[in-house]
């Protein structure tokens, strides 16, 4: 295991099993995570339906639920600000000191690879899952439920999660 720090960024929209699979897969590698909530200020709109708080419940729970000892697992919300040339700088300043980056996101990738202080990982995505995919099943009326955790899956039915997202559709 490295002593290295790893950041995993993402808006978890739900919290998905391919979210999952990418902990999973770091997990071992690193002696601390960073799980980025991004986009924390953002909720109750059609591409970010659920509140940081609510989404952090979401990953810990699953974490928790999962057995990863969260001594080693840092969750923090990150406010977007709609600047890019800024964007990295105002990451590194928000959150605790960290090596390594992961994400789904092209733009992210993109600005930390420009940036070049940081090592940006590719996600291995063994799980073909997105939280756009998902809320666009539950606007449908599709099946979705297998392909999140358990523990989010019964966070989101509690907080009628599903109806949110066709209200504000």
């Amino acid at each position: 295991m490295s002593h290295k720090t790893a950041l995993f960024i993402g808006r978890f929209q739900p919290f998905h099993l391919g979210h999952l699979s990418v902990i999973q897969d770091i997990y071992p590698k690193y002696a601390q995570i960073i799980i980025a909530i991004g986009s924390s200020e953002d909720n109750y709109l059609p591409k970010n339906p659920f509140t940081a708080s609510e989404r952090y419940e979401i990953i810990r729970n699953s974490l928790e639920n999962e057995g990863f000892d969260l001594a080693r697992i840092s969750i923090i919300p990150v406010r977007n600000i709609n600047n890019y040339a800024l964007w990295v700088k105002h990451v590194e300043l928000t959150l605790p000191r960290f090596d390594v980056i992961y994400t789904g996101s092209s733009i992210v990738k993109e600005l930390f690879k420009k940036d070049g202080r940081f090592e940006v990982q590719e996600i291995d995505k063994k799980i073909k899952v997105s939280a756009s995919n998902i809320r666009c099943k539950i606007l449908k009326d599709e099946k979705w439920e297998e392909l999140v955790p358990l523990s989010t899956l019964t966070y989101l039915k509690n907080i009628k999660g599903e109806e949110r997202i066709r209200k504000i559709n």
